[in-house]
């Protein structure tokens, strides 16, 4: 259900677009500044989430050793 919602969304907005006529507008060179910024951001979002999620990914390899290794000695004692 959630793919067909998407395809719908996505098939309006370029039935939407491709019905447009020319809109005869003017890009400043603020705009070319606005998307650079909107691809840097993107991109150090990305790098943010793919740091988030490695240590979990790279931890389903490694298995319960690295857990046994971060336990503190207080809660050896427990």
């Amino acid at each position: 259900m959630r793919n067909l919602g998407s395809f719908l969304a996505i098939s309006i907005t370029l039935i939407v677009f491709g019905f447009e006529s020319s809109a005869l507008a003017y890009l400043d060179p603020g705009t070319g500044s606005m998307v650079l910024q909107l691809l840097l951001g993107g991109i150090a979002g990305a790098v943010v989430i793919l740091k988030l999620y490695w240590r979990r990914f790279v931890g389903l390899f490694r298995g319960n050793a690295r857990e046994e290794s971060e336990r503190s000695p207080s809660e050896d004692q427990k």
